[in-house]
């Protein structure tokens, strides 16, 4: 008999003959799903446990360490203590996705069995192992105070607010997935386990641009638990893509690898450990190949083609009136390049998909943005009718634009179309770090020009994106980055000439932002370079050229009513002028909705069954919360109780198409769906006496389309979106350069739920932080050198304090009760803010991303 491993877990006596990580046994023999598996580097904190009293990640520690250890999970608290980190986090709104917040709590936990009355910079310090990329860890450092004085017994639980007492549009409403998310019991996709399962990997390449001259695959056949090695030849259609169909779903034989992300083949085991063993015995011959760098290589003559067609994917020219004669005839001009980097989403939870044959096609579990999405690329590779292939959602955790794209999706469907039996593919941490597609890298010039008075009169710029080895979304995302390259002030002179570039780096697609946080970081930070010259402050110039309601866009669309960005600059006009010499400032726009002429609809049907109202909506909650945003339209226009009303999630075998998460478009578009299917509901309820029970299996359908005019269009006023937000922030730094404060004003139209906003802008502010100051994705040869603890994620200790402002008008649009949505614009103005305060500070302008000599960064020595 071999050495046993004996170690007590949540009060129980647990002992096994194998020596692996404790995530692993955690996980996979006793099924204790609330530890995570977020990078198995040690790095995330997501599968944090606690040994012997202390927070520990449970990826490093083997179960042959562990021995003799008492071990805890969140699933071993007592009843009060998860109680009241149920409460407390779901009061101060800590939860988004949801992914790290086992974590969260159990480093919590451990902080207050120590110290049970700890002050904010000791929870900074406890929690500053644990990463999470939605909140800015503002509102988990209140939730774990919170519930320190609930267990101390100076704070009191309220059932009722859970319950859903107040819970209409503007209250502080506790999201319905708080309590499965912060107790682990909520079904992240891989938590599934299904019978008969069995697993799946690719292959990738090791170049990023080869020849493959062979693939052998005889001696992983051959290894006892193998079902099959899949190749490019066992694909029907061997292409997918979001818009443009230009990615191999795997390499062929004698094809040539464009990153090295590209699939060669895809090996079906039995087990983790059997699949793990198989990749491995899989023997590819190479051609290695000089691979393109950079835009500039890809421009240059001779170069590779590295598509068919040639090394430009996609360009955009945004023109309107004659911006050559303004600038010429401008009082001051300032032209300035500028160049930021690649940079990756960093979601917490790594793609996976588990795919089974289901009726005549297939069903696939999966975490993305867009369930209709995704079947729409499956069907294209294997040549089906979409109908029979269905997509659902499990808890999402994360996306923030990185996972629009199929990843480990389609590779799942083929795996179980081939062995008739369940799949389940997921993606180490590196390999979504090689895979899915970043932030595109930008270099642009721009050049500003405005009268004596500070007035804008034209803008002329370039921008050039590397959008990598794939399109993804290189079209929508470049065209968005120039046509909010003019910013949201008033000026009607533009020329705006935008250019995607391949390349054989991973590639690029969609990142909150959309392209715009590139853009805007050139704009605002030249505005600062011409109000100096006009002799004036950069939030006077600002205030002076703002947009306002009935006034004209750069690009022809007339201001609406709820339009409120002078509003966020004096909401934070106090805090800039207070801090001369410290303070950055810069403005954004972000639309809401897909607009430029596009179908963009919201759907909503609402079942009335065993009464209760059930909405049906295929929007995917990637934490935003937008599920729990659609009930609070649904009560609010009809009345009913949350307990009269659930929410069924997204899947494209029950509910309607609402299109992807993303442009900041779920609130708005399907959350008027929702309140348009309501009010047929409130209508028949009140006939029927107010009982949803008298109108069991009634159905209440709602589309939503409001339409806008293509890019373009020969209209003097086009309307190119539904709505846009606007949002002014200020950063202020301290002594030593570091960020001490910063200001957020977002107009965001009417606010659903002000805890959630708060938590949004406060996530969207950390992550234009680190955009700013310690991000970066270095990249040797078109191969990515960064794990996920050195990509420089802003952690605990390290944020500012974060003032989150909202700023509501009377006059509102007309949908989802003057909702606009908030989900990019978080993080747009914080980066040009953040270059202006270190401008203010020492004069130096900084033009690249992440910035240098500063207190994050400092200079890179010269080489000898």
């Amino acid at each position: 008999m071999g050495e046993r491993f004996a170690f007590t877990v949540n009060g129980v006596p647990r002992e096994t003959e194998e020596e692996k990580p404790l995530l692993r046994y955690l996980r996979d023999d006793l099924g204790l799903h609330s530890v995570k598996d977020g990078c198995g580097e040690g790095a995330c904190g997501t599968c944090t446990i606690i040994v012997d009293g202390k927070a520990v990640r449970s990826c490093i520690l083997t179960t042959k360490k562990a021995v003799g250890k008492n071990i805890l999970t969140v699933e071993g608290l007592t009843e009060r203590e998860q109680e009241a980190f149920v409460y407390a986090f779901g009061k101060v709104g800590a939860v988004q996705c949801g992914f790290c917040i086992p974590g969260m709590v159990l480093s919590g936990k451990a902080l207050l069995d120590q110290n049970p009355n700890p002050d904010e910079a000791q929870i900074k310090k406890a929690i500053r192992g644990n990463v999470c990329r939605c909140t800015g860890y503002k509102k988990i450092i209140e939730g774990i105070s919170l519930a320190g004085a609930i267990l101390r017994g100076e704070a009191q639980l309220d059932p009722e607010l859970e319950k859903g007492d107040v819970f209409g549009v503007g209250d502080r409403a506790f999201r319905i997935d708080v309590r499965d998310k912060v107790l682990g019991r909520g079904e992240y996709t891989d938590d599934v386990v299904m019978e008969g399962m069995v697993h799946a990997s690719a292959v990738r390449s090791e170049h990023p641009r080869a020849k493959v001259l062979d693939i052998d695959a005889a001696a992983a056949l051959a290894l006892p638990g193998v079902l099959a090695v899949l190749t490019a030849e066992d694909v029907p259609n061997n292409k997918v893509g979001h818009i443009q169909q230009d990615w191999d779903v795997m390499i062929a034989k004698g094809g040539i690898t464009r990153c090295v992300g590209d699939a060669i083949c895809l090996v079906i085991a039995e087990t983790e450990t059997v699949l793990k063993e198989a990749k491995a015995l899989v023997k590819v011959d190479y051609e290695p190949l000089e691979p393109v760098r950079s835009i500039h290589e890809a421009m240059a003559e001779g170069a590779p083609d590295l598509h068919h067609g040639g090394n430009l994917c996609q360009q955009r020219h945004v023109t309107r009136g004659d911006a050559k004669t303004a600038l010429k005839n401008s009082k001051y001009v300032v032209t300035q390049s500028y160049r930021t980097p690649f940079t990756e989403h960093a979601f917490l939870e790594p793609e996976c998909a588990v795919a089974f044959p289901y009726k005549d096609g297939v069903k696939v579990y999966t975490s993305d943005q867009g369930v209709y999405d995704t079947r729409h690329e499956i069907s294209i590779m294997l040549g089906w009718e979409p109908e029979r292939i269905v997509v659902e959602n499990k808890l999402v955790g994360g996306g923030f634009g990185g996972k629009e794209d199929v990843s480990v999706q389609h590779l799942a469907v083929l795996a179980a179309l081939k062995v008739k039996r369940p799949v389940k593919v997921k993606f180490s941490r590196q390999e979504s770090i090689r895979f899915h597609p970043k932030r595109h890298a930008m270099e642009g010039t721009f050049t500003l020009g405005c009268d004596e008075n500070g007035i804008f009169t034209g803008l002329d710029c370039e921008i050039y994106f590397d959008t990598g080895a794939y399109a993804s979304l290189c079209g929508p995302v470049l065209e968005r980055a120039c046509t909010h390259s003019v910013g949201p002030y008033c000026y009607q002179n533009t020329d705006i000439r935008g250019y995607g570039y391949y390349t054989n780096n991973p590639p690029a697609g969609a990142f909150r932002g959309f392209g715009v946080c590139q853009s805007e970081f050139a704009l605002e930070s030249t505005i600062n370079l011409l109000a100096e010259q006009v002799g004036i402050s950069p939030w006077e110039i600002r205030y002076r050229n703002a947009i306002e309601p009935g006034k004209v866009l750069p690009n022809g669309q007339i201001a609406d009513c709820s339009t409120a960005l002078k509003e966020t600059l004096l909401a934070v006009k106090d805090a800039y002028e207070q801090n001369p010499g410290r303070a950055g400032i810069a403005c954004a726009m972000k639309n809401a909705g897909v607009g430029v002429g596009l179908p963009d609809k919201g759907r909503c049907r609402l079942v009335v069954q065993d009464g209760k109202v059930w909405i049906y909506s295929a929007a995917s909650d990637i934490g935003q919360g937008c599920s729990t945003v659609f009930l609070q339209i649904l009560a609010e226009t009809t009345g009913l109780p949350l307990e009269r009303m659930c929410n069924r999630g997204s899947s494209s075998e029950t509910a309607p198409d609402s299109g992807t998460t993303s442009g900041s478009r779920q609130t708005l578009i399907t959350g008027e769906a929702v309140r348009m299917a309501a009010v047929d509901l409130k209508a028949a309820l009140d006939q029927a006496g107010g009982d949803p029970g008298a109108l069991e299996g009634r159905e209440f359908f709602a589309e939503f389309f409001d339409p806008t005019d293509k890019l373009g269009a020969g209209k003097p006023n086009p309307k190119s979106h539904v709505a846009y937000g606007f949002a002014t922030h200020v950063v202020i730094l301290d002594g030593e350069g570091r960020g001490k404060e910063v200001w957020a004003a977002h107009d965001s139209g009417k606010v659903v739920n002000p805890t959630s906003i708060q938590g949004q802008i406060e996530g969207g502010v950390l992550m234009g932080l680190g955009y700013a100051l310690t991000e970066d994705f270095p990249l040797k040869d078109c191969v990515p050198q960064a794990k996920f603890g050195t990509l420089g994620l802003m952690r605990a200790d390290q944020i500012p304090d974060i003032h989150a402002i909202y700023v509501e008008k009377e006059e509102l649009l007309p949908f989802a009760y003057g909702a606009k949505g908030i989900g990019e614009i978080t993080t747009i103005p914080t980066a040009p803010a953040v270059q202006g305060a270190y401008y203010a500070m020492d004069h130096v302008l900084r033009t690249s991303l992440p910035m240098e000599n500063t207190f994050y960064r400092k200079p890179k020595k010269a080489a000898p």
